[in-house]
């Protein structure tokens, strides 16, 4: 089991505290990308376990040629695998956008000592302390361990297409379904009578997350499923 951080915004940090949020998509098309070997070969989504990895890889086979057999074709690759960022098992501290008091502005936050008065943006601004005023905005990327509230338990992994979601899974994503009685099947509210389904709640969301146009684009996506503890993961006691 490894420890590893993950970054969420606002939203979705405020969607993991009211217990709706329990999946995330991440975009694989970068990390793809890095992989100039891939060129000519495809993949379907299949996770493979491969001996070494302690994390499940994607499978490429050549687009043509597919899976052919390594001893009678020496020369050729009969396929790549791609490793994901975590498997079943593994723990995720969630890093947010945060403050520190306003007298540590000018330290970074690696040289900050664990402990230190933390403010959460998910949470609004916040009120000073008897002592303190919150101070500049820090970004989540630079969140320390130590100040991470949020921990999350990855169960399930699967690797698809970011169209093929289901709107149960919209909903695990954080969709908050309204309870009024005059719409038929979940729906979100998103404005004074304008309301759309988890589906297209979610479309919205990652556009506005990754930028127009990126749900079209319908790039392969890594959909992590989880459960939250909300407390820093070293205080959580390991599971053998």
């Amino acid at each position: 089991m490894t420890d590893r951080p993950i970054l969420f915004s606002g939203p979705m940090v405020r969607a993991l505290l009211d217990g709706r949020k329990m999946q995330t998509r991440r975009d694989l098309t970068k990390t793809f990308a890095r992989y100039p070997q891939l060129e000519g070969y495809d993949t379907n989504g299949t996770l493979k376990p491969v001996d070494g990895r302690k994390v499940p890889c994607v499978e490429f086979v050549h687009s043509k040629l597919g899976l052919w057999d390594p001893e009678t074709n020496p020369s050729g690759r009969s396929g790549w695998y791609v490793p994901l960022k975590a498997a079943v098992g593994d723990r995720l501290y969630v890093r947010e956008h945060w403050r520190s008091r306003s007298d540590l502005d000018n330290i970074p936050p690696r040289e900050m000592m664990s402990g230190v008065a933390v403010w959460y943006e998910a949470d609004g601004k916040g009120p000073a302390t008897d002592l303190h005023m919150p101070g500049k905005h820090r970004q989540a990327m630079h969140m320390p361990r130590w100040a991470s509230r949020l921990t999350l338990t990855v169960t399930d992994v699967r690797v698809e297409r970011l169209q093929d979601i289901s709107g149960a899974d919209a909903i695990a994503e954080g969709a908050e379904i309204t309870r009024e009685q005059t719409m038929t099947g979940p729906m979100v509210k998103v404005a004074p009578g304008t309301y759309l389904s988890p589906v297209a709640w979610y479309h919205r969301l990652w556009d506005e997350i990754n930028g127009a146009g990126s749900w079209d684009a319908n790039p392969w996506v890594v959909a992590y499923s989880f459960s939250v503890e909300r407390q820093n993961i070293d205080l959580i006691e390991r599971v053998a």
